[in-house]
């Protein structure tokens, strides 16, 4: 009977935010072959809803599930750290993105250096990054999730493909107005049921923490730790600009928004929200460990299933299923923007029609992610080995911004090149030799890049390298 009343309230929840955003959505008129109407949600998101589908794309299940699964404080680090990559997004970035009209964050790189071919290898980095790497990660994690929580026999491949379904149908359907209004939506539920697990998992075991090992509970990681407490001051800062500041999935909530001074608004409200997350994403995991010892990743699952009576867990297994559906519908989305403006439109044909090109987009990029799900199950630790593999195109793609935005006379050939160099020097330390922790060797990935890419500028392409360009008039 209590799992009859879990999935009544889990299915009325869903279905209601889907109801919702369907009746706000139905009467706004699309121009199919307009990119910024279906991309950018026509430019007319109010910065509550910037921050709210910010925050959903951002915490989804790889997020919750992957960090309570460390059932350690030490990993709080990732979202205090995302606060700098907020502001530096709101203060600087998004000015430059405005003034150059950008439909996506790597049209900014085809602005400045007068390339279309370098848009179009970093938009390949990113959607290579999706495919492989972001969305296989997210429907993983919310499967695990839903398969630990409920007990459910059904296989997390199958769940996930049931996720990757429904995913598709809002990104291919609805565009970003869709998804951002069913992320607000969510958001809301997600941050009140995260605080409320919390509350009660420490209810659980009395508000005493006492018994967990140091190692557990300290934010100061010595070297052996997922996160060295120097790697703070290395390459920490940068995965948080590169992450908040350039990639698409994330950066094009802010795009979208009716303003500036908007989009402005809805980082800043973000940053504020960066401050209870830790509590959601983090203290939940090292009350499992007290309870169940080191269980890894199906910690939050088998902690909410045990805590919550059964009203509420079906309530919150619907917001973390939409947190899921969030982050894998923005990742489509971001995906079929990032292939239909920055290589369908450069180089086939400029008047295509968006939606039909993002639908196939999203198709291909929904069936690659689920065949990778079982590959995924494998590992030991999702969060960490999430942030590893992203330096394989964070890092380079990082340097080319920085050397557009930072830097005067960069040859365009130069940083093709530092493209291709950042991602075979990250390959290397990831796959083959590794002297240091990854968060240093990816500090060191992206200064070599800048390096190789200003020496090859001025040396090879004689050009005359100028630093520094002031951000706000380059």
């Amino acid at each position: 009977m209590e799992q009859i009343i879990q999935l009544v309230i889990f299915f009325g929840l869903t279905a209601t935010v889907g109801l919702i955003t369907y009746l706000k959505c139905r009467n706004i008129k699309r121009d199919t072959s307009d990119s910024k109407d279906y991309f950018l949600a026509g430019g007319g998101l109010s910065w509550v809803v910037v921050a709210g589908s910010l925050m959903m794309t951002n915490i989804s299940a790889e997020q919750i599930v992957g960090m309570n699964g460390a059932q350690a404080l030490l990993v709080a680090w990732w979202e205090i750290a995302a606060a700098i990559g907020l502001i530096i997004l709101a203060k600087w970035l998004i000015p430059i993105y405005y003034k150059y009209n950008c439909t996506t964050t790597t049209e900014l790189l085809e602005r400045k250096y007068n390339d279309k071919g370098i848009r179009a290898m970093v938009s390949v980095l990113f959607m290579l990054g999706y495919a492989f790497i972001l969305l296989p990660v997210v429907l993983y994690t919310g499967s695990l999730f839903m398969k630990s929580m409920f007990g459910l026999q059904i296989s997390v491949t199958m769940l996930a493909l049931i996720f990757a379904v429904v995913g598709a149908i809002y990104a291919i359907f609805g565009g970003l107005r869709a998804i951002a209004i069913s992320d607000m939506l969510n958001g809301i539920g997600l941050i009140a049921m995260g605080i409320i697990v919390s509350y009660l998992a420490m209810n659980a075991v009395n508000w005493d923490l006492s018994g967990i090992p140091i190692e557990r509970i300290t934010l100061i990681g010595n070297d052996q730790s997922d996160i060295p407490w120097h790697t703070l001051l290395t390459g920490m800062i940068f995965i948080q600009i590169f992450y908040w500041g350039t990639n698409m999935v994330i950066t094009q909530r802010a795009l979208a928004a009716k303003s500036v001074e908007e989009a402005q608004k809805g980082l800043y409200a973000a940053v504020v929200m960066k401050l209870i997350v830790p509590f959601i994403v983090v203290l939940p995991g090292i009350v499992a460990f007290k309870l169940y010892g080191d269980v890894g990743d199906v910690a939050y699952g088998r902690l909410v299933g045990d805590i919550l009576p059964s009203w509420l867990s079906g309530a919150f297994a619907a917001v973390i299923a939409g947190a899921v559906l969030s982050s894998f519908n923005s990742c489509l989305n971001s995906a079929a923007a990032l292939y239909t403006c920055d290589i369908h439109q450069n180089y086939f044909n400029p008047k295509a029609d968006v939606r039909k090109i993002g639908t196939r987009v999203a198709l291909v990029f929904t069936m690659i992610s689920v065949s990778l799900v079982p590959v995924f199950a494998q590992s030991e630790s999702i969060i960490s080995l999430l942030q590893q593999l992203n330096g394989l195109y964070s890092m380079p793609v990082l340097a080319a911004f920085i050397c557009a935005l930072v830097f005067k006379n960069v040859n365009a050939k130069a940083i093709k090149i530092g493209l291709v160099f950042g991602v075979l020097v990250y390959a290397v330390f990831t796959f083959i030799w590794s002297p240091l922790h990854f968060i240093h060797m990816m500090a060191i990935t992206l200064l070599a890049t800048i390096l190789v890419t200003l020496a090859l500028s001025k040396f090879v392409f004689g050009e005359q390298v100028q630093l520094p360009a002031p951000v706000a008039e380059s």
